[in-house]
């Protein structure tokens, strides 16, 4: 904790005289929260505003590299469960993190405070309420989370990913503003890299992503899948296969059992470039994967978290299948029958493929980062 407030006292010495150009972002939980937040700081850091994160310890493990003047933990907790001894401490750490919060946005007083969702978010967002400094928030999922929807009455300005946003009051609806989700500049590059021929016979790249945590279910349903594929088809995958720690062995040794080219590892540094050099790709659909294939613009798969909050992973998903850029398998439908059947018929399909990549390119937005600035320099500037 010990370097985190000297930044900050470095901050607070040079942002003094100029406050205005100061913004809070809160955000963390996850990295489908903090990847699209390290975008917009970069943005706004290129128009000359410093940037202070505000996050908690868990938050800090996405946020060793985002572009921030600063990095402020604060406590925070979710209030999940239904043990009253959890619910107390939860609401210890939270009150704590709100004082603290304070305490910092007093002295620093930022133009605004942008809130990611995520419940380290939380402890920001109420005291930049308490103390009348302007919100804005922006929501990556198709349904307002639980943080944003507890302070969306306060916020000026709620900025969202998809166009589609459930659970936003009626009331609330004038404040909407489409900007998209903001993505990482290896995701706008593999955008200027075209789908990749697919001649007859010839090799065909299959991607399989599931999120920053891996999905154990598509380690385990996909080596199966492949497995009952025809002979030829087989022989002329590669496959790249993002899998669990606990998972990797036991699907490596099944793809290689069933004679496929496969790379299996728990996570993959360029996934940019994996994602670009994919002729069809097999994922979740969080909002950085849905957001991020639709910026690259490839044909997929997806494969919504059934105990996602509110389903938001099925409200995602279906804005690609709605563009007819994807398909989409309910975690009860996604079985290793199901699989086989649907890849069969895509990867025989190639024209097939190359009409979905194309119109899931035509659903990006990479600019939504810079979309999400003009919005902050907005209400900064009252």
């Amino acid at each position: 904790m010990n370097k985190p407030k000297s930044r900050m006292n470095a901050l607070q010495s040079s942002a003094t005289p100029g406050r205005d150009r100061l913004v809070v972002i809160a955000a963390g939980g996850t990295g489908g929260h903090m990847f699209p937040a390290a975008a917009f700081a970069a943005s706004l850091r290129a128009r000359g505003f410093r940037i202070l994160l505000m996050t908690d310890p868990r938050g800090g493990v996405y946020a060793k590299d985002f572009p921030a003047d600063a990095q402020e933990f604060v406590e925070a907790a979710s209030l999940a469960g239904k043990n009253p001894v959890n619910w107390l401490r939860a609401g210890g750490k939270i009150l704590r993190g709100i004082t603290r919060a304070k305490e910092r946005l007093l002295q620093l007083r930022p133009a605004i405070v942008a809130g990611f969702g995520g419940y380290p978010s939380f402890p920001a967002l109420w005291a930049a309420r308490d103390l009348g400094i302007p919100i804005l928030i922006h929501e990556q999922n198709a349904v307002l989370g639980r943080v944003n929807r507890f302070f969306a009455g306060d916020a000026t300005i709620i900025a969202c990913g998809f166009e589609r946003l459930d659970r936003l009051a009626p009331r609330l609806e004038s404040r909407k503003r489409l900007t998209g989700n903001p993505v990482r500049e290896p995701i706008i590059a593999a955008r200027a890299l075209a789908y990749p021929a697919l001649p007859p016979g010839g090799t065909i790249r299959l991607l399989a992503i599931g999120g920053s945590q891996g999905a154990r279910i598509l380690g385990d349903i996909i080596p199966d899948a492949i497995a009952a594929l025809d002979p030829e088809l087989r022989r002329r995958l590669e496959i790249v296969h993002q899998v669990r720690a606990d998972q990797q062995a036991d699907a490596q040794a099944r793809y290689a059992e069933a004679g496929v080219k496969a790379e299996c590892a728990p996570f993959f540094a360029d996934i940019g470039a994996r994602m670009a050099n994919a002729h069809l790709i097999i994922a979740r659909a969080g909002a950085s994967s849905v957001t991020e294939i639709a910026a690259i613009g490839r044909p997929s798969i997806l494969v919504p978290l059934a105990i996602a909050a509110d389903d938001h992973q099925t409200a995602n998903a279906e804005s690609l299948v709605a563009g007819r850029a994807a398909d989409m398998l309910g975690e009860a439908e996604f079985t290793a029958p199901a699989l086989t059947a649907l890849l069969t018929d895509r990867l025989n399909d190639p024209g097939f493929l190359l009409r979905r990549a194309e119109a899931a390119r035509g659903l990006g937005r990479v600019d939504a980062a810079q979309r999400l600035a003009d919005l902050a320099e907005s209400v900064a500037s009252g």
